[in-house]
């Protein structure tokens, strides 16, 4: 079994990436949306999030663990691998396939505050920096407002906010550095337009845990889904997406175990 897991429904668009990349895996998804969003969260609290629903997903079964969240990869994929026997996939920015394919060297990258404050996201960059210019661009509120539906007016409210900068800087491609952000990038490229490339690593991740995944014989296809929040908020939220709805219409959502609700608010 494959669990995955972020703040909220922003790793569904991993998620969806990996079922398409295994059909036959079983998918446990965890969303903890009772401490959504990571974004702004303390390390130390996004530590011990990741740790509790790590340990659960591997007492469910899972051998492979995807942290489908840039901010809890950056400050606590690295915990998790020491401490952990099983496989951990994370996510970072593809600052890589951007600075490759950008014609101009100009990038830039949208983010979370957490994760471009990050040593790990700071490393990562910094390979590039000597021939890439990479702008950075931190996104407080947006994940968190991407949570509240797509019908939530702070959305273009903080994109309008956040985008238009980095286009007359004169970036030509844009990296997608949350995985809430890939549920607005028509929005995101209705603001930047034709010429500037979007990156969005949810493809290249699902290809990784495909290499590394060893399934069991036996194990037949299923997708469950579960929130440390309020499953019908997460059912609804999946219905208004498309992209989710095409994806989960038919998944199981369901209220997490009382397991995975303990902790500090």
């Amino acid at each position: 079994m494959i669990g995955v897991f972020d703040s909220g429904i922003g790793g569904l668009t991993v998620l969806r990436w990996v079922r398409q990349r295994l059909p036959q895996a079983p998918l446990l998804y965890v969303a903890d949306q009772r401490w959504s969003p990571y974004g702004a969260k303390p390390s130390w609290l996004l530590q011990q999030r990741c740790d509790a629903i790590a340990d659960w997903l591997i007492h469910q079964g899972a051998t492979l663990l995807v942290v489908a969240c840039n901010t809890a990869t950056a400050h606590c994929v690295e915990a998790l691998r020491k401490r952990l026997t099983v496989v951990v996939v994370g996510v970072e920015p593809g600052i890589k396939p951007a600075a490759l394919g950008s014609r101009t060297g100009t990038i830039g990258i949208l983010a979370t505050e957490n994760t471009l404050a990050s040593s790990r996201y700071q490393d990562l960059a910094a390979r590039f920096n000597p021939n890439t210019r990479i702008l950075n661009q931190p996104c407080p509120h947006l994940a968190d407002a991407i949570e509240r539906g797509p019908d939530n007016p702070d959305i273009d409210r903080l994109l309008h906010e956040y985008v238009p900068g980095l286009v007359e800087a004169g970036v030509d491609r844009l990296v997608l550095g949350c995985t809430h952000y890939p549920l607005v990038r028509e929005r995101i490229q209705a603001l930047i337009g034709s010429g500037i490339r979007l990156i969005d690593t949810g493809e290249a991740i699902a290809a990784e845990v495909g290499r590394r995944y060893q399934s069991i014989p036996g194990e037949t296809a299923s997708t469950r889904l579960l929130t440390t929040g309020d499953a019908q908020r997460l059912r609804k939220l999946i219905q208004a997406y498309p992209s989710l709805n095409a994806a989960f219409s038919e998944a199981d959502c369901a209220q997490a175990p009382a397991a995975l609700l303990d902790g500090p608010m």
